[in-house]
């Protein structure tokens, strides 16, 4: 074999064509991308300025293979050794891009690394591999943020809820201790009404009717009642302070609402507001009470008033037996509390049919079936009686209802009061011997209703007693003697509680009207 290299050689022709050992294992290389530079075009030889030969022998070109790598052969048998055979697949290794023949020969080759088992232009990519952890790692904070928000919102709703239920309970602690210690505070603190109106507030007209047997404390409650005083004591506590003892006389009387106390008592005794033929008969009355203001306003004498309602049936009131027994007055709850005008010339029968007539237009208005009216008549008046504000009529109402339902006697200390003849005391509580006389009006002793009507009811206990307000009251008790308020109680403790109040005020208070 010729010992120089040839370039026809067959086999240097062969092993220069074989692929890459690295083609069937490596993806293809990326081609340059537009932004990079040119490969380098191949060195050449600073003092031939002439490209490298290829080997030209066979043995040159066995060693030029052997050069190559995994694809190296054995120098004896041509094939791969098997050195070669056994090393293993190295990792991505950087590939030389071809260089450009045309291309200066200026820069070094450029690598681009290619990934096993990644196919040209794939997801195999570093940035791909990369990529998909950072894509889970997103998702995975981001749902630690929402679930952390979530938390966030709970916890500010939770402490919302706290607070309100905090100042809810202050609000509702101060409600009750206000309405509960309302007067103690504001003596207290300084911050009690003026008890009096002042002089130039005086306006209007109205109408006062003093009673047979009324008393300084009746009347200054009479007066607060038709808004002449502002205050119910302020007139007797004026009487008081003054040390005044003035005689007051049955009759009607024109006065202003807004008045002084001292303006009141002297338009009182001033015989110019005595209104004649003119009598006002305020609810709660009985017939005894009635009839001297009847008797003033007309000038018929009481005595012939007394003849007058000795009959009802002359009125077309039957007469209850019962009552006619036990000595009451027949005609007890049917004159009408209203403010009359009369004729000269009215006889005392006039007048009474008058004040009946009126009665039976207000049972008919209520819806009163004509053989229930003595029954109404009787549930009314110890409505009005015992309750100070027309809003708890209704609810005095339903605890006669209930406790008549439930066999409980009535124990109204109205009934008590009526029968023993302390009727106008002036207080609200009866004596001991009042609670305990055996009379048929004496709730406290006989069972039901007492044997017929203690007072002159007016329309709103007639309507009433015919509509009781829904609920499960069986208690009540007037508190507050000044303003009428009063607690309703469905069991007995609560009832107690209610009395202690009561008992509260009365001390606080000089035991006025208790």
């Amino acid at each position: 074999m010729p010992d120089q290299p040839s370039n026809d050689d067959q086999f240097a022709d062969l092993f220069s064509k074989l692929p890459s050992a690295r083609g069937a294992e490596q993806p293809r290389a990326e081609a340059p991308r537009a932004s990079q530079p040119e490969p380098a075009a191949p060195r050449r030889d600073a003092e031939t300025d002439a490209a490298a030969p290829a080997p030209g022998s066979r043995r040159a070109a066995r060693e030029a293979a052997a050069a190559t790598g995994p694809h190296a052969v054995d120098g004896d048998t041509g094939r791969p050794s098997a050195a070669a055979s056994a090393a293993p697949t190295p990792p991505a290794q950087p590939v030389v891009a071809p260089r450009a023949t045309s291309a200066p020969a200026a820069e070094e080759p450029r690598a681009v690394w290619a990934t096993p088992g990644a196919e040209a232009g794939g997801a195999g990519t570093i940035d791909a591999l990369f990529g998909a952890d950072q894509h889970e790692d997103r998702l995975s904070r981001q749902k630690r943020h929402d679930a952390d928000k979530r938390k966030s919102r709970i916890a500010k709703w939770v402490v919302l809820g706290v607070v309100l239920a905090i100042i809810g309970g202050i609000v509702g602690g101060g409600f009750y201790v206000w309405n509960t210690y309302e007067p103690q505070i504001r003596k207290v603190m300084g911050w009690e009404e003026p008890r009096d109106y002042v002089d130039g507030e005086a306006t209007g007209e109205v109408t006062v009717t003093i009673a047979d047997g009324d008393i300084p404390s009746t009347i200054s409650q009479t007066l607060f009642d038709a808004g002449v005083t502002k205050t119910p004591t302020a007139f007797y506590q004026h009487l008081v302070d003054e040390g005044l003892e003035p005689t007051f006389y049955p009759g009607a009387y024109r006065l202003q609402q807004k008045m002084t106390s001292a303006a009141a008592l002297a338009a009182l005794e001033d015989p110019a507001n005595k209104l004649e033929n003119t009598a006002q008969l305020r609810e709660g009355l009985t017939v005894a009470g009635s009839l001297p203001i009847l008797a003033d306003a007309t000038g018929i004498a009481v005595e012939d008033f007394q003849a007058a309602v000795a009959d009802p049936s002359v009125y077309g009131v039957p007469v209850d037996q019962a009552v006619v027994a036990a000595g009451g007055q027949p005609l007890e709850g049917w004159l009408f509390p209203a403010t009359y005008t009369f004729d000269p010339g009215v006889t005392a029968q006039q007048v009474i049919q008058t004040l009946v007539d009126r009665t039976v237009r207000s049972l008919d208005t209520a819806g009163v079936p004509v053989e229930q009216r003595q029954q109404v008549l009787t549930t009314a008046s110890i409505i009005q009686r015992e309750a100070r504000l027309e809003e708890d009529f209704y609810k005095v109402s339903r605890v006669i209802a209930n406790r008549l339902a439930d066999g409980m006697k009535l124990q109204m200390d109205s009934t008590a009061q009526y029968g023993y003849g302390e009727m106008h005391d002036g207080t609200v509580s009866s004596s001991a011997e009042a609670l305990e006389d055996d009379n048929p009006w004496n709730t406290y002793v006989v069972d039901g209703l007492p044997v017929g009507p203690i007072s002159n009811p007016g329309d709103t206990a007639i309507d009433a007693a015919m509509h009781p307000a829904d609920g499960d009251w069986l208690y009540f008790v007037t508190w507050n003697m000044d303003t009428g308020e009063t607690i309703f109680s469905a069991t007995y403790e609560e009832h107690q509680q209610g009395i202690a109040q009561w008992d509260q005020w009365c001390a606080d208070n000089d035991n006025r009207g208790c």
